[in-house]
């Protein structure tokens, strides 16, 4: 059987190009990458959301470049045909130009990551034009952006009142000129969302952005309902694995207090003879 080819930047572009939907998820792990990508998924996006829904942080903020890497080869190792995009995470792009490069080029070089994600509007062109001239693909990050939440005032919509909406439409058209091949907006209205992504040459990618972006992207455990709590408005849980897995959990715990688990299936026999001499 013929190997699947690597979905790139120029794939997702000729996605939005021909009006077909990109479909990108987060993934953390080699197991669920692996599940992710046979199901045909074209963006695996190693989120430094992992920070909340993996590492047990209250936020993205103290996620560090060493943990992020540590997640990108294991994702790498289990997805062999979606893109997989690196979160750049907060304080590694954010001093200087060759900070950033320095930074995404580590990802480019010690995992098989095609391309990094940084939030940020025109701050942000000067950073990305050195990673895009040094060859490295950039997606780029509207709205909501996660790491400015102390900034922003806590996780709720942007761009809702007039200046804030140009200010978004300004960020996105510089950010497309300062070369990002795809633009993910989250938290942003619905009509907003569409402006832009009528008016980009390039891909959008919305999580909580409404239905008129070329593409959606959401948290793989808000998705599976592995993780309880709140649930934003913008998911739709596709499954409810925590009740599942705490299911299981308890069955087995069952199991073996009542000696029940391991049974002679599950047991490895020894012949008589030697059971004799022993």
């Amino acid at each position: 059987m013929m190997e699947q080819q690597r979905i790139t930047t120029s794939t997702i572009k000729q996605k939005k190009d021909k009006q077909m939907p990109i479909t990108m998820l987060t993934a953390y792990d080699y197991t669920m990458a692996k599940i992710i990508d046979g199901a045909g998924i074209d963006m695996l996006l190693v989120g430094d959301s992992l920070g909340n829904v993996v590492l047990g942080y209250e936020s993205t903020l103290p996620v560090t470049m060493d943990e992020m890497i540590h997640h990108v080869k294991a994702v790498s190792r289990g997805a062999k045909r979606a893109m997989i995009v690196a979160d750049m995470p907060f304080m590694s792009y954010q001093v200087s130009a060759a900070e950033a490069l320095r930074n995404a080029g580590r990802f480019l070089k010690e995992t098989a990551a095609q391309a990094v994600k940084i939030e940020g509007g025109q701050e942000m062109v000067a950073a990305i034009k050195s990673l895009v001239q040094a060859g490295i693909p950039v997606m780029g990050h509207l709205g909501l952006t996660p790491q400015s939440v102390h900034q922003l005032g806590g996780y709720k919509v942007q761009g809702k009142s007039e200046q804030a909406a140009k200010k978004l439409l300004e960020d996105a058209k510089a950010l497309e000129t300062g070369g990002v091949f795809a633009l993910v907006l989250e938290c942003v209205p619905s009509p907003l969302a569409r402006i832009i992504t009528e008016s980009a040459g390039i891909p959008t990618i919305g999580i909580g952005a409404g239905p008129y972006c070329d593409g959606q992207v959401l948290v793989i455990n808000d998705l599976l309902g592995i993780n309880p709590g709140n649930t934003p408005k913008f998911v739709k849980q596709y499954a409810n694995l925590h009740e599942h897995i705490a299911a299981a959990v308890t069955a087995y715990k069952k199991d073996v207090n009542e000696r029940v688990f391991p049974g002679p299936e599950h047991s490895f026999t020894l012949d008589d003879i030697v059971l004799r001499k022993l």
